[in-house]
C-alpha cells in the first residue's frame, strides 16, 4: 500500500500525465440527486422514500440524512465553476422526481423543473455536457404508500414522469437514462432492507421489484425517443465479475446463481429480451406476474448502456438470499471503506464480458470510484488521497486495454464529484474528487482530482493532436 509522501504523489502525476484514452472519449463525474442537493421541502418538492427512511433510528451508520448534503441546489453555481476547473466533459446528474411531480403522478411542479433548467443551462454555457438521470432510487413516498416498486402502477407512473420530463427538455438534454442500478435499488431496498424504503422481503422483494423496474424502464424509453429528437437513451446497472471461490461444485454453482441474479437477470431481458432460464426455474413461485408482451417492452432498444464498477465478487456456497444460496468471500488485499475489493483488472474483465456477450452499440463506465474514512486536510488545504488517484489510474488503465480490444467505450464518470451522503453509510465514507467541509460547505480538489484532470487533459490533447482521417 502506498503512503502519502511527495514522491509518491509525483510518481502519480507523472502516470496521469503518461496514461493515454483511445478516443472521441468523454470524462466526467457522476453525482445523485438525494446524495447532493439538501433542500428537501423546497419549492414545492415532495417526500421521497430517502426522506422518509433517514427519520428511523439506526438505518444509517451515523444516523444522518440527506436533508442539508452538499447543498448542492443553492450552491449548483459554484460546482459548476469546480467541474471547468477539473476540466470535465460532461456532468453525470439526476432528477429527484419528488421535485417534478411531488406525489408521483399529475402536472409538473414548476418550480422543481425549473432548478434544473437553471443548472442544465450552466451547465451547457459551461461547455459540459449534461448526462441525465431520471430515477436514482428516490421514489416519490406517494408512490410506495401504493406498492412501491412491487407494483405496475408505479412503472407506469415512471413513464409518465418521463414523457413529461422529456417533453420540457427536449431542447437541453440528449444524454438520457432510465434507472440506475436495478439491482441495487430494488435487492437492497426490497430483499436486504438496507436501503429505502427497507423491506426484507428476500429474493421474491427483489425479483418483483426489478421487474416492474425494467417494465418501468422499457415503457419509458419511446416515451423520450418519441420527444427528444435524436436522444441518445440507455440504462445504468452496476455489473460484477463474478467468480467461483474453488472448483468445488457447490461453489461453481453459487457463482452461478449469483451471476445470474446480478448481471444476466438484467442483461439478458435487456438485450435477449428474455429472463434467463435458470432464474426462472430457480425462483419458480417467487416470481411476480409477468404479462404478455412484458419482454418486448422490456428490450426496447438502447443506444448505450451504463456500466457501473467497483469489484469483483468471489462467490462461494452458502445461505443468502435463498434460493440463490450465495456467500461473498473476501480475499486478502487491498480494501475500500465500504469493504469493496480493490481489483482493477475487474473494468476490462466486465467490459469485454459484455461487449462478447451482449454487444451494446456503446458502453460508459457510468460510476467507478474509491471510499475511504474521513480525510484529513492539510494546513495548507490540500488533501493527499493518493489511493484514491491510484485507484482512477489504474482502473482507466484496465478500461483503456478493454477499447484496444475493441470494446467501445466512450465515457468514464467518477463517482463521485464531491463527498456526499454515501446512502446507509451517511457522511462516513467519501468517494469524491472533490473534498466537502459539510460544517461550513467549503469545497477542495483534492489530489486525486488534479490527477483526474490530468488524465483528462493528456488524453484530450494527444486525440485532438491526431490528423484527421
Amino acid at each position: 500500500m502506498m503512503s502519502n509522501t511527495a514522491e509518491d504523489m509525483e510518481r502519480l502525476m507523472a502516470r496521469a500525465r503518461s496514461l493515454h484514452v483511445p478516443g472521441p472519449f468523454v470524462f466526467g463525474a457522476a453525482t445523485a440527486a438525494y446524495q447532493i442537493e439538501g433542500a428537501p421541502k423546497a419549492d414545492g418538492k415532495g417526500e421521497s422514500i430517502w426522506d422518509r427512511f433517514t427519520r428511523q433510528t439506526g438505518v444509517i451508520v451515523d444516523d444522518s440524512t440527506g436533508d442539508v448534503a452538499c447543498d448542492h441546489y443553492r450552491r449548483w453555481p459554484e460546482d459548476i465553476r469546480l467541474m471547468r476547473e477539473l476540466g470535465l466533459g460532461a456532468y453525470r446528474f439526476s432528477l429527484a422526481w419528488p421535485r417534478i411531480q411531488p406525489d408521483g403522478a399529475g402536472k409538473i411542479n414548476a418550480a422543481g423543473l425549473d432548478f434544473y433548467k437553471r443548472l442544465i443551462d450552466g451547465l451547457t454555457e459551461s461547455g459540459i455536457e449534461p448526462f441525465l438521470t431520471l430515477y436514482h432510487w428516490d421514489l416519490p413516498q406517494a408512490l410506495q404508500d401504493r406498492g412501491g416498486w412491487y407494483s405496475r402502477e408505479t412503472s407506469h407512473r415512471f413513464a409518465d414522469y418521463a414523457d413529461l420530463v422529456s417533453r420540457a427538455l427536449t431542447d437541453r438534454v440528449q444524454q438520457w437514462t432510465t434507472l440506475n442500478e436495478p439491482w441495487t435499488f430494488c435487492w437492497s431496498g426490497y430483499a436486504t432492507g438496507e436501503d429505502a424504503p427497507g423491506l426484507k422481503d428476500g429474493a421474491k422483494g427483489g425479483l418483483s421489484a426489478s421487474h416492474h423496474a425494467l417494465l418501468a424502464h422499457g415503457l419509458a424509453v419511446p416515451a423520450i425517443r418519441a420527444n427528444v429528437e435524436g436522444a441518445d437513451i440507455g440504462i445504468v446497472l452496476d455489473l460484477n465479475t463474478v467468480i467461483p471461490a474453488s472448483d468445488k461444485a457447490a461453489d461453481v454453482a453459487a457463482a452461478g446463481r449469483f451471476e445470474a441474479a446480478q448481471n444476466r437477470w438484467f442483461l439478458d431481458a435487456l438485450f435477449k429480451g428474455r429472463y434467463p432460464e435458470t432464474m426462472l426455474d430457480l425462483c419458480g413461485g417467487m416470481l411476480p406476474e409477468i404479462r404478455a408482451g412484458d419482454s418486448e417492452i422490456i428490450a426496447a432498444p438502447l443506444d448505450y448502456l451504463g456500466v457501473n464498477i467497483y469489484r469483483r465478487s468471489i462467490m462461494a456456497a452458502g445461505s443468502e438470499l435463498p434460493p440463490l444460496n450465495f456467500e461473498r468471500v473476501n480475499p486478502p488485499g487491498r480494501y475500500s471503506a465500504v469493504k469493496y475489493e480493490v481489483w482493477p483488472e475487474s473494468i476490462e474483465d466486465i467490459l469485454v464480458y459484455v461487449h462478447e456477450q451482449y454487444g451494446p452499440k456503446a458502453i460508459y463506465i457510468s460510476e467507478n470510484g474509491f471510499a475511504t474514512t474521513a480525510e484529513r486536510v492539510t494546513p495548507d488545504g490540500a488533501i493527499h488521497d493518493v489511493l484514491r488517484a491510484e485507484y482512477h489510474i489504474d482502473h482507466l488503465d484496465y478500461m483503456a486495454r478493454a477499447m484496444r480490444r475493441g470494446v467501445p467505450v466512450k465515457g468514464y464518470f467518477a463517482w463521485t464529484l464531491m463527498d456526499n451522503f454515501e446512502w446507509a453509510y451517511g457522511y462516513s465514507t467519501p468517494f469524491g474528487i472533490v473534498h466537502v467541509d459539510f460544517a461550513d460547505q467549503t469545497r477542495r480538489i483534492k489530489f486525486s482530482g488534479h490527477v483526474y484532470a490530468a488524465i483528462a487533459r493528456n488524453s484530450s490533447a494527444s486525440q485532438s493532436a491526431k490528423p484527421a482521417a
